[in-house]
């Protein structure tokens, strides 16, 4: 891989649509720092991309805490090289009815799948500016639409996401900076989820892979016809 490729960070990195996105992005050239809170969320994916002979290194973070955030910026930065490419892909899935919740449920899955955006694009936006290009995508879901019963705590975070996004998009789309925010309107497929839903029909899931090659598409359009925001869905999929 030469010395000059460029850097995608991808945050979320685990079995399904995180490793997806780091293998695609390796796959194109990116030298990929992987992100995620614990080493075994990440070991296959280095092993595919590795064996692939690709370029990838694991970085441990807490996307919740500001300064663990910050440190592994950093050492992305000064390992890798500047970020030409961040796909925030962290979230938490904490389901339960509002009498149900605690305040810290409900605050840490804000912290993970919102706070930590914030955090992310402001460590790679200084970089991206001074170069004046880059490419800032978040995964969102059904509940960055709508709330739904029993999920109070994950819409608040990814709401709030989805304003962030909006947000970013206008501030920095004019100075060369992709924004993108994506719908995932469905259960995305991966082993864990397999192994909950043994006879659910494999057509109502997304393929992660394919996923990945639409934020691989949303990175390489052209900056006079840029997407800002898209849904995606399994075809028999209610919407």
């Amino acid at each position: 891989m030469s010395a000059t490729s460029k850097v995608a960070v991808v945050v979320g990195v685990g079995p399904g649509l995180g490793q997806a996105l780091a293998v695609r992005f390796a796959r194109g050239g990116f030298r990929v720092a992987l992100v995620a809170r614990r080493d075994e969320s990440v070991r296959t994916t280095q092993a595919a991309i590795d064996g692939a002979g690709g370029s990838a290194r694991t970085f441990l973070t807490d996307a919740s805490d500001e300064q663990s955030v910050r440190n592994t910026f950093r050492r992305i930065h000064e390992d890798l090289g500047p970020s030409e490419v961040l796909l925030y892909n962290a979230g938490v899935f904490e389901l339960g009815g509002l009498l149900e919740l605690s305040s810290a449920a409900v605050e840490q899955a804000w912290r993970v799948t919102c706070l930590g955006g914030f955090l992310a694009a402001q460590a790679v936006l200084p970089g991206m500016l001074e170069r004046g290009r880059g490419t800032v995508i978040f995964s969102g879901a059904t509940a960055s639409l709508r709330g739904g019963a029993r999920f109070a705590a994950v819409a608040i975070g990814k709401f709030g996401l989805r304003a962030l996004a909006q947000s970013m998009a206008r501030e920095f789309g004019p100075k060369g900076i992709h924004v993108a925010h994506v719908v995932i309107d469905g259960q995305i497929d991966s082993p864990r989820v397999r192994a909950g839903l043994p006879d659910r029909d494999p057509k109502t899931f997304l393929d992660p892979a394919a996923i990945a090659e639409t934020y691989w598409s949303l990175h390489a359009q052209d900056a006079s016809a840029w997407s800002h925001e898209i849904d995606l869905r399994p075809s028999v999929e209610k919407f």
